[in-house]
C-alpha cells in the first residue's frame, strides 16, 4: 500500500515471531521489518508468573508497542499479546486467545484483531516418576513442542525453560525430584518454542492484513473493519428474531465512521431449529 510503501515497520518481540509475520506484511504493505533483539517485551508479563501482567491484554500489547517504537523511535509497528486458557464458550476446552495491534503514529492509525484457536497444547501437571513425564510428553507433542519443568504450579523458583529433548528432560525432572520430590511440567507457550502457538500468530496475522488493507469509504484510510455483530436474524416460521447474526457493524479507527451491513451471510430469515420461541 502506498501509505506504508517503503517504510521500516517494527515488529515488538524477542520470541521470533517476525518469522511469521514478517513474511505477511512486508510483501502487502511493502514495508521493511526489523526486530530489535534488546528490547525485553518480558517486562510486560511472562506465562510462567516470575513478571505478572499489569494491564489487560489489549492494554499491554498496546503499550508493548508504542514503548519498542519509542524506543527505537520508529513510526509504525506491530506487537502481539497471547493469553491461554479454557475457551469462553467451548467447556472444558482450552484455547490460545491472540491480540495482534498495528500502530502508525504518522498518519494515527491503529488496528487491532483478535484469533481465537483451540490448537493449543496448552497443558501443565504434577509429575510423580518418569513413566509419567513421558507420557505427558508425547501428548503435548514434545520435543517439537518445548517443556517447562519446576518445583511447583504456583511457585517462582527452580523453572527450567525450553528442554527440548529428552535426555535434559529426564536430567532436570531427577533433579528436581531429588531436591524437592515434586516436581510440575508445562508447556511452553513462548511463541519460538511452541509450533502450533506460531501458526494461530500467522492466521491472526493474514486477519490483521485484510484488516489494514480495508479502507474507510469516507476518509480511505486503512482500519475499516467489523466492532460489532447484531443479533436477531428472523425466524422464516414465526418472524420472532433469533440468535443468529442479522447484521455486522463496521466502524473506521480513524475518523470513526460506521456502516452497517444487513444479512453479512446472505441469509434473511433463519430456521426454525435456532428459534427459541419455534424450538425452545
Amino acid at each position: 500500500m502506498e501509505l506504508f510503501q517503503n517504510r521500516k515497520l517494527l515488529i515488538a518481540t524477542r520470541h521470533h515471531k517476525e518469522k511469521v509475520i514478517a513474511p505477511i506484511v512486508e510483501k502487502a504493505l511493502g514495508v521493511y521489518c526489523f526486530v530489535d533483539a534488546g528490547f525485553d517485551t518480558d517486562v510486560f508479563g511472562t506465562f510462567t508468573g516470575e513478571v505478572d501482567r499489569a494491564l489487560d491484554p489489549l492494554a499491554t500489547v498496546r503499550e508493548k508497542c508504542l514503548r519498542a517504537m519509542r524506543f527505537n523511535n520508529c513510526d509504525l509497528g506491530i506487537a502481539s499479546e497471547g493469553s491461554f486458557g479454557p475457551h469462553p464458550s467451548l467447556f472444558f476446552v482450552n484455547a490460545d486467545d491472540e491480540l495482534l495491534i498495528f500502530i502508525d503514529t504518522k498518519h494515527n492509525i491503529e488496528v487491532v484483531v483478535r484469533e481465537l484457536s483451540t490448537a493449543t497444547n496448552f497443558n501443565g501437571r504434577t509429575i510423580h516418576d518418569q513413566e509419567e513425564l513421558l507420557a505427558f510428553a508425547e501428548q503435548v507433542q514434545f520435543p517439537s513442542h518445548a517443556l517447562i519443568l519446576r518445583k511447583a504450579k504456583e511457585e517462582n523458583v527452580a523453572i527450567h525453560k525450553g528442554i527440548t529433548d529428552t535426555a535434559t528432560l529426564l536430567k532436570v525432572f531427577e533433579d528436581l525430584y531429588n531436591q524437592y520430590g515434586l516436581v510440575y511440567a508445562e508447556t511452553d507457550m513462548r511463541a519460538m518454542y511452541n509450533p502450533t502457538r506460531m501458526q494461530v500468530i500467522a492466521q491472526a496475522a493474514e486477519k490483521l492484513l485484510q484488516k489494514i488493507q480495508s479502507l474507510c469509504p469516507h476518509c480511505q484510510m486503512p482500519g475499516f473493519g467489523i466492532t460489532d455483530v447484531q443479533q436477531g436474524l428472523p425466524c422464516s416460521w414465526c418472524g420472532f428474531p433469533t440468535r443468529s447474526t442479522l447484521s455486522y457493524l463496521y466502524v473506521c479507527s480513524h475518523c470513526r465512521f460506521t456502516q452497517e451491513e444487513r444479512y453479512p451471510h446472505h441469509k434473511t430469515e433463519e430456521d426454525p431449529m435456532y428459534c427459541d420461541r419455534c424450538n425452545p
